[in-house]
């Protein structure tokens, strides 16, 4: 269980550090196609970068997270094979990752980042009257629909995969 919530630690700052690399080093409109279409349409193209050297930071810790993100599901995965986990183990492994990167994220990014300090508005300002006055983000059914649904299935079928090679 010690191991679970340490990855899922691991995997909630990767996916931190694919936002900041995204949104504050390399800029580019194709990785914001989540937010909302209000948001994406007011969105100008970055052509110049922040400061010499910015998307090759981002780029760089892009990689870095992806691979995180990557190492995580290898050691969960290797962990249970190691363990003799069943179905169910897996399934709660996976679905507790998960559960805890959407509330993390639902917290921290939807709220805090978007809503209270405004980090996104900050690298991009013309989107600060899609957001203004918003108590939360912009997006909770489908955050809700993950959380409650595609996240616990896809842990199903990833518990499932896992004990056929068991």
């Amino acid at each position: 269980m010690l191991l679970t919530i340490f990855l899922a630690i691991v995997f909630c700052a990767a996916i931190s550090l694919v936002l900041l690399s995204a949104v504050a080093f390399i800029q580019d409109k194709k990785f914001f196609s989540s937010a909302p279409k209000e948001a994406q349409e007011v969105i100008k193209p970055r052509e110049k970068e922040l400061f010499y050297g910015a998307r090759v930071i981002g780029w760089t810790l892009m990689i870095f997270s992806l691979l995180m993100i990557a190492g995580v599901g290898v050691v969960a995965i290797w962990d249970g094979f190691r363990s003799g986990f069943d179905f169910w183990q897996f399934f709660l492994r996976f679905v507790l990752i998960f559960t805890i990167y959407k509330i993390y994220d639902m917290v921290c990014f939807d709220y805090f980042l978007l809503c209270k300090f405004k980090f996104f508005q900050h690298y991009f300002p013309e989107v600060s009257s899609v957001y203004d006055g918003r108590k939360y983000g912009y997006n909770i059914k489908s955050q809700l629909l993950k959380l409650l649904v595609i996240f616990p299935a896809a842990s199903a079928l990833a518990a499932w995969i896992c004990t056929l090679f068991r």
